[in-house]
C-alpha cells in the first residue's frame, strides 16, 4: 500500500520571491506616501500657485476622486489584459504625472497631475496587490506577504504627513511631487526582471454597462462625501452626489446579474468571506485615517502643535502599525483570520475610545502617543485579517478581481472616513463652539464604529477544513 506525503505549506521565501515582495512592497508604500503626503503643504501650494481657499481641497479631491472611482474597473482589466504590464504601466504614468506635478505653474497644471496620480493608483495598486497574492501560495507566505504590505501602506499613510512636513519646511513642496519620480524609475527597470506576468487564460469581452455604472457610481459617492466633508451633509451637492451614487451602485448590481462575462460575478459578491470581508476592511481604513484628521485639529487648534510637530507626533502610529502588521501573520496562524479581526478591531476601540479623556493641557500628548500607537497595532490587525479574509479560497483568475474589490474598499474607506467625522465635529461645534469638545464627540462615534466592526467581523463563518 503506497502512502501519499501531504506537503506542508512553504514558510520560507525563494530569492526570486524576496526580490518580487521587496519591488511591490516599495511600490506600495510610495502609493500611500501619496495620499496624505501633500494634506500639510496644502496651505504653501495655495500661496505658491494662486489658489483661492475655497478651492484648495480640490488638490486632496482631485486625486481621491479618480483614485477610488477607477480602483475596481481597473483590478479587472489587470485580470484580463496582464497584471505585470498595467502595473508597470501605472508606474510610467505616476513618474511622469508627478514630475508635471513638481513642475507646475498654475492650478489647472496641478490638477491635471492630481488626476493623473490618482488613476496611476488606481491602476497600480490593484495590480500590484494581485501580483502579490499569486506570486505567494495560498498560507503563511501569503499571510506573511499580505501583513508587511499592509504594514507599510498604512505606515506610508501615517508616515506621509511627516514627510510632507519635512520636504516642505527644508526644501520645497514640489519636492513632495519630485520624490516619486526616481523611486518609479527603479521599479520601472527592476520590475521586467523580477516580476512574472499574470493573466486570465482566457479572455473574456469587457463588460461595459458594468464597467461605466461602477465607475460613476463610485465617483458620485467619493464626490457626494468630499462635499459632505466640506458642507455638511445637508448640503444638495453632497446629497445629489450620494443620491446620484447609490442609484448607480444599484444599476451596476442589475447589470451584473444579466452580464455574460460581468465585471464583478454576483457570485463572488454572495461570498461571506468577500461581502462581509470587505465591509470589515471599510471600517477599518475609515476609522484609522479619520482618526488622523481628528487628532491633527487636536494637536493643531487645541494644543497649538506646529504642521511638523504635528506629523512626527504621528510617527508612533506608524510605528504601531509596523508592529502590527509584522505581528500579525503570527496572530492569524495562531487564532485565524476571523478572530485576528475581531481582536484588532477590539484593541483598536479600546484604544479610541481613551482618546476621549484627553484635555487641554500639553501633558495629554502622552496619552495620545500611547493610545495612538495601540490602536495602530490593533487596527493593522484588522486590516491584515480582512486582506487575507477577503482574498482567501479564490482561484488566480480571480484574485485581480478580489484584490481589486480589497483596494476598492481600501480608497473609498480612506476618502469617507474624514468628511463623515468632519461632519461630526462640526455637529457636535454647532451646539458647543468648542474643538475639543467636538473632537471627543467625534472620537467617540469613531470608536462605536470600531465596535461595529467587530459585530461584522463576528458574522464570518470558520471555513471549513476543505477549503
Amino acid at each position: 500500500m503506497t502512502t501519499l506525503a501531504v506537503r506542508a505549506p512553504a514558510t520560507t521565501m525563494a530569492g526570486r520571491q524576496k526580490l518580487t515582495l521587496v519591488l511591490l512592497l516599495g511600490a506600495q508604500f510610495m502609493l500611500a506616501v501619496d495620499f496624505s503626503i501633500l494634506n500639510v503643504a496644502l496651505p504653501v501650494i495655495g500661496q505658491g500657485l494662486g489658489f483661492q481657499l475655497s478651492n484648495l481641497q480640490w488638490i486632496a479631491t482631485a486625486f481621491a476622486l479618480a483614485a477610488a472611482g477607477f480602483t475596481l474597473l481597473f483590478g479587472r482589466i489587470a485580470d484580463l489584459f496582464g497584471r505585470r504590464r498595467l502595473f508597470l504601466g501605472g508606474m510610467a504614468l505616476l513618474g511622469l504625472s508627478s514630475l508635471v506635478g513638481g513642475l507646475a505653474t498654475s492650478p489647472s497644471m496641478l490638477l491635471v497631475a492630481r488626476v493623473a496620480q490618482g488613476l496611476a493608483t488606481a491602476i497600480v495598486t490593484p495590480a500590484g496587490l494581485s501580483l502579490l497574492t499569486t506570486s505567494f501560495p495560498e498560507g503563511p507566505l501569503r499571510d506573511k506577504a499580505l501583513g508587511l504590505n499592509g504594514a507599510l501602506m498604512s505606515a506610508g499613510f501615517t508616515s506621509g504627513a511627516v514627510l510632507g512636513g519635512v520636504l516642505t519646511e527644508l526644501l520645497s513642496w514640489r519636492w513632495a511631487f519630485f520624490i516619486n519620480v526616481p523611486v518609479a524609475l527603479a521599479v520601472l527597470v527592476a520590475a521586467p526582471a523580477v516580476l512574472a506576468e499574470s493573466r486570465h487564460e482566457r479572455r473574456p469581452t469587457m463588460d461595459v454597462p458594468g464597467a461605466v455604472t461602477v465607475t460613476a457610481g463610485l465617483l458620485a459617492l467619493v464626490f457626494g462625501l468630499t462635499q459632505a466633508g466640506e458642507y455638511g451633509f445637508a448640503s444638495p451637492v453632497a446629497l445629489g452626489g450620494l443620491a446620484a451614487g447609490a442609484v448607480l451602485l444599484v444599476a451596476f448590481w442589475f447589470a451584473e446579474r444579466r452580464a455574460a462575462s460581468p465585471l464583478v460575478p454576483v457570485t463572488i459578491l454572495r461570498r461571506p468571506s468577500v461581502k462581509w470581508g470587505n465591509l470589515a476592511g471599510l471600517l477599518a481604513f475609515a476609522t484609522e485615517t479619520s482618526l488622523v484628521f481628528l487628532m491633527t485639529l487636536y494637536l493643531q487648534k487645541v494644543l497649538g502643535y506646529s504642521a511638523l510637530a504635528t506629523g512626527l507626533a504621528f510617527g508612533v502610529l506608524g510605528l504601531g502599525t509596523v508592529v502590527g502588521g509584522v505581528g500579525a501573520p503570527r496572530v492569524i496562524a495562531r487564532l485565524g483570520s476571523r478572530a485576528t479581526l475581531i481582536t484588532g478591531f477590539a484593541v483598536q476601540a479600546a484604544a479610541t475610545a481613551s482618546l476621549a479623556l484627553l484635555g487641554t493641557s500639553q501633558e495629554w500628548i502622552w496619552l495620545l502617543l500611547v493610545s495612538t500607537f495601540v490602536g495602530g497595532v490593533g487596527n493593522m490587525l484588522a486590516i491584515v485579517g480582512f486582506m487575507v479574509t477577503a482574498t482567501s479560497g479564490l482561484p488566480d483568475s480571480e484574485q485581480g478581481l478580489a484584490t481589486g474589490l480589497a483596494t476598492m474598499t481600501q480608497q473609498v474607506g480612506i476618502t469617507m472616513g474624514i468628511p463623515v467625522m468632519s461632519a461630526v465635529v462640526t455637529a457636535a461645534m454647532s451646539v458647543d463652539a468648542d474643538v475639543l469638545g467636538g473632537v471627543r464627540v467625534a472620537v467617540l462615534v469613531n470608536a462605536a464604529l470600531v465596535l461595529l466592526g467587530i459585530a461584522v467581523s463576528a458574522t464570518l463563518r470558520k471555513p471549513a477544513a476543505s477549503e
